[in-house]
């Protein structure tokens, strides 16, 4: 396990499930990432796919000492530094490219990389990632597919994201290899702009009680 991988777990710290969060209005961000929190899902993960994410990972980063603010759908160096400089702990990226690579390499913030194929995941190994994102999880083969890598590749740890649920969530958090899991049910998008925060902390508290192996 390399420095970076210790990193990020010391930050996620035994968390079950990382809530993935697309987020339309930055206003959303400090109420959502509280409320998360205190149903005890601390480390977030906020998309870059809209365009308040930056401000959004600023705004919970400073005002939700609380809560533990990581930047997805990372794409490029470009996006690194940004989610960076706003505050992130953490970077998530659906795939694994050598500018990415670079940039981690010369960042203090841990990188969460993507890989599906079994190529891909040694490449990333080879490179001296040894944790995962495994991305589209359920249309990549889902449990069955991470199960069968845990005895090839024993030494690299995944978080499944794409697909994931409260109703498949065990399913993951079971395999040897699997860390957490990746989800946006704890974070629905109805209940966001409607800003019932009640509801997703009793949503986040649920979560927050599944159990990995």
């Amino acid at each position: 396990m390399n420095s970076k991988t210790r990193a990020l777990l010391t930050l996620l710290d035994g968390q079950p499930v990382i809530p993935v969060l697309k987020i339309d209005n930055a206003n959303d961000a400090v109420p959502l990432a509280r409320a998360l929190a205190r149903g005890g899902l601390r480390a977030i993960e906020i998309t870059l796919r809209t365009g308040h994410a930056i401000e959004a990972i600023r705004r919970a980063a400073a005002e939700v000492p609380e809560a533990i603010v990581g930047a997805g759908t990372i794409l490029n160096p470009r996006q690194f530094e940004e989610a960076s400089n706003a505050g992130a702990k953490f970077i998530v990226s659906p795939g694994l490219t050598p500018a990415l690579l670079a940039e981690a390499a010369g960042s203090e913030i841990p990188l969460l990389p993507g890989a599906i194929t079994p190529g891909e995941i040694m490449a990333a190994r080879d490179a001296g990632v040894d944790f995962l994102k495994f991305f589209p999880a359920e249309q990549a083969g889902g449990a069955p597919f991470l199960k069968a890598l845990a005895s090839p590749i024993a030494d690299v740890m995944f978080c499944p994201t794409g697909g994931i649920s409260e109703k498949n969530a065990t399913d993951y958090l079971s395999l040897p290899n699997v860390v957490c899991v990746g989800g946006s049910w704890v974070a629905p998008d109805r209940m966001v702009k409607e800003g019932r925060w009640n509801e997703i902390e009793a949503l986040a508290r649920e979560a927050s009680r599944l159990k990995n192996s």
